[in-house]
């Protein structure tokens, strides 16, 4: 059994789309991200970074319970456990951990960022809006170019594509139109339309809903930059 604390945001969502495409059997835990569940003792104990996603393996290695943290460091652990979605050949394999590796380094940080100055900040910073808005654009074409050449980022679908799709399912808040990048468009409504990615879909939609200050200071002020 393996126990998903978890939050409606992509890094969320690509844990569930793991879990659901290796039927592994799991509870998920929803985490009050914006109320600072997060930064319970308890949960730091999982992630010591205070984000989610973080699971405990109930039978993790040598049958004890054993947790990790970090997205793209449990889909790399679900994968080995499995022996499903990271291939075992070492090229095809360094493919995979490469691509998920530019989600982890690029995708996510430099596409949240456009989320944050686009969707979140108050008072407008026009600088910040078109340089996250620009480098989006600089990502998607990347991806665009790659899967102009392969059906998936790495040969075969991986924990890769599961990486990735979570972001581009939120191309509007980034300033992005998918129809300009047909290859990018094509790769995500086939992925779109894998069971396991539909599954609980619109119960982990990352909406933008009124930010308090209680918020503001959970996510981006002085509640999150307390030292613990």
């Amino acid at each position: 059994m393996i126990d998903l604390y978890t939050a409606a945001t992509p890094n969320g969502q690509k844990i569930h789309i793991m879990l659901e495409e290796i039927q592994l059997d799991y509870r998920a835990h929803w985490v009050d991200i914006d109320r600072g569940e997060q930064f319970d003792p308890e949960f730091l104990k999982i992630s010591p970074n205070n984000k989610i996603p973080a699971i405990i393996d109930q039978d993790g290695p040598g049958g004890a319970p054993f947790s990790v943290f970090e997205s793209g460091a449990i889909l790399i652990y679900l994968a080995e456990k499995t022996g499903q979605f990271l291939p075992e050949e070492p090229r095809v394999r360094s493919q995979v951990i490469q691509w998920l590796m530019f989600q982890m380094g690029s995708v996510g940080p430099m596409l949240g960022q456009a989320h944050h100055f686009r969707a979140y900040v108050r008072d407008k910073i026009p600088y910040a809006i078109q340089r996250y808005t620009n480098e989006a654009r600089r990502i998607y074409n990347i991806l665009d170019n790659r899967l102009g050449e392969h059906s998936y980022l790495a040969g075969d679908y991986s924990i890769a594509d599961m990486a990735v799709f979570p972001w581009i399912r939120l191309h509007e808040r980034q300033g992005q139109d998918l129809d300009q990048f047909p290859n990018l468009n094509a790769w995500f409504d086939k992925i779109a339309a894998r069971p396991a990615v539909a599954k609980d879909m619109e119960k982990l939609e990352d909406k933008v809903g009124e930010i308090d200050d209680e918020m503001w200071s959970v996510l981006w002020g002085d509640e999150q930059f307390k030292r613990r």
